[in-house]
């Protein structure tokens, strides 16, 4: 497995597995894995993970004996990867979410349903990749079974990375999607641009985001959103950093910009309010009901971070 030097990857990437895309289509080689007992199974249901709590909170990450009377023909499953030491072990997700809850978690005694924003903080960060993968895997078969260009049922191949059409006159093939999205920290002098939506926790605040549109580049998505949302105009676009974002299906793509006005006129329609928050005052402040920052796995939290402590050129 190819490992990247570059900057310090952001929550939910950094999958430790090999994804190993020329065995997907060996179906001998999967079918022996799926059957070799230190594979291990990663659990999904209704887009929730088992985690296991205590001092060292964990994820369910199954050999099959454990769970073998699940494993049946109406259980979803597709192949992740190996792990690239320790014999290459390799990792499924398997989606539970035909079953009753109780029937899951009775096979997981000491586990919870836990829904991935929280579970992402409590469990290590390498667990909570490999659960943002399967749940992102598992959602997308959930809402594929059936041919975008003809309407017959797809099926799964290439162990859980394409879906095909049955129909024999169409034969689509359907590969998993995400959608790219912009979230970018404007900035001016010490000042930074954050701004609140209704249906978000209470008190909370972010920075501003929003979908790529076709026929757009990443750039011009970026000054486009601003301006929507905010009515203030950004220049010196520059890239940070990216996050996998499985809440459903999102690459949230993190830009700083820089503003070339200060005067906020919101969208009413994306936004409750948008404010300009001073460095210091950033720095200092206490999480309450009026003013929290959002969460601390988020690139969003990352982008205010590193503005706050100078960890970018701006």
């Amino acid at each position: 497995m190819q490992k990247l030097s570059m900057l310090a990857g952001n929550v939910f990437s950094g999958v430790p597995l090999d994804r190993v895309d020329h065995l997907r289509t060996d179906t001998a080689w999967i079918e022996a894995r799926l059957n070799d007992s230190a594979s291990r199974f990663v659990p999904v249901w209704n887009q929730q993970s088992i985690v296991f709590a205590g001092a060292e909170p964990r994820a369910a990450l199954n050999d099959r004996q454990s769970i073998a009377e699940l494993l049946d023909s109406n259980a979803p499953l597709a192949f992740l990867g190996v792990t690239p030491d320790d014999g290459g072990i390799a990792h499924f997700a398997v989606d539970f979410s035909h079953l009753p809850e109780e029937t899951l978690t009775a096979r997981y005694t000491g586990g919870a349903l836990m829904d991935l924003r929280d579970s992402v903080q409590l469990v290590p960060a390498h667990e909570a990749s490999i659960l943002a993968y399967a749940r992102g895997l598992m959602y997308w078969h959930r809402k594929n079974g059936f041919c975008a260009a003809c309407g017959y049922k797809s099926e799964t191949c290439r162990a859980g990375h394409e879906r095909v059409c049955t129909n024999p006159a169409c034969g689509a093939v359907h590969f998993p999607r995400t959608d790219s999205a912009v979230i970018v920290l404007v900035h001016d002098g010490d000042d930074c641009l954050l701004c609140r939506q209704s249906h978000w926790p209470t008190g909370m605040h972010s920075t501003l985001a929003g979908f790529l549109e076709p026929g757009e580049s990443l750039e011009e998505a970026v000054a486009r959103e601003i301006f929507e949302e905010s009515g203030v105009q950004v220049a010196d676009v520059r890239y940070h950093s990216s996050q996998p974002w499985p809440f459903p299906a999102s690459i949230m793509v993190g830009f700083m910009a820089k503003a070339n006005s200060r005067e906020i006129n919101v969208d009413d329609k994306e936004l409750e309010y948008a404010h300009w928050y001073g460095r210091d005052w950033l720095r200092n402040v206490v999480d309450s009901d009026d003013f929290r920052m959002p969460g601390k796995y988020s690139i969003a939290r990352r982008l205010i971070g590193d503005w706050i402590n100078g960890n970018i050129q701006v």
